[in-house]
């Protein structure tokens, strides 16, 4: 009878810690709660290399993350075309390089998640925020002794000067030598202020859970307040018809980074 007790006690002690729920093993998708990652920007706005970008995310749940990122890239006008020289090379009618800083806050959704150690996630991005845009002077080398005399150059007596490309000054192309140092006009860059509205996809490829790799392509409609004069003739009309205030762009980003 003691016996059939027992067993039946140690029966039961069984079944309950049968029923019991296992502990769940942790979750790949919630292993990782922020992420930072920084890449190289492309867009159809700019030369062979846009700029460069950093981004930081948090996660709000398993497939939603909230993040801000700044953007910093080049704007160029498509009908710029460098003329050689005989030191170098200009730009004609080249009045200000312009370059644009994105500051922007948005949302990143998951929609297809990679596997732990391998495969490709693709997730949705939407972000905004004020474009901070740029505009520092064109400078360039000119020979006036050159301009005014129709000699040649001869640089311990000719009156050579790097000053800002002006059009209406500047009407012996001949007398150009070069264009001046990149930050030359640095001194007269002017701010313009703008808006901007991002949407795009990203493809994250890898092997490693902590390891951030992969492109990111999207669409970027850029507005500022007044047009960004990148190019300047002797022609008001023609300055408003080679200058923009709106700068839409399909754009594409390699990046890299780390989740923790």
């Amino acid at each position: 009878m003691v016996v059939a007790i027992g067993l039946g006690a140690h029966a039961a002690q069984a079944q309950t810690r049968l029923a019991a729920p296992l502990p769940s093993a942790p979750s790949d998708e919630q292993s990782y709660k922020k992420e930072f990652v920084y890449g190289v920007n492309f867009n159809t706005q700019a030369g062979l290399i846009g700029g460069v970008a950093v981004r930081s995310a948090r996660m709000l749940d398993e497939r939603l993350l909230r993040f801000w990122s700044i953007e910093g890239v080049m704007l160029k006008n498509k009908k710029e075309e460098q003329r050689q020289t005989g030191l170098g090379v200009y730009t004609p009618f080249k009045a200000n390089y312009a370059f644009s800083l994105r500051p922007s806050f948005g949302f990143q959704r998951i929609l297809f998640r990679k596997a732990a150690d391998a495969g490709v996630q693709v997730n949705g991005l939407l972000s905004a925020g004020p474009s901070i845009g740029l505009l520092m002077p064109y400078y360039i080398t000119y020979d006036y002794t050159l301009a005014q005399n129709g000699g040649s150059v001869v640089y311990n007596t000719d009156d050579i000067a790097n000053e800002a490309y002006d059009p209406a000054i500047h009407t012996e192309q001949n007398a150009i030598l070069d264009r001046a140092p990149l930050f030359s006009g640095i001194g007269g860059t002017q701010v313009v202020p703008g808006f901007h509205l991002r949407g795009g996809l990203s493809f994250e490829y890898g092997r490693y859970r902590d390891a951030v790799t992969g492109v990111e392509v999207g669409f970027l409609m850029e507005a500022y307040s007044k047009r960004m004069v990148i190019f300047k003739t002797t022609d008001v009309t023609d300055d408003e018809q080679l200058n923009r205030k709106f700068f839409p762009s399909v754009y594409l980003t390699l990046y890299f980074g780390q989740r923790s």
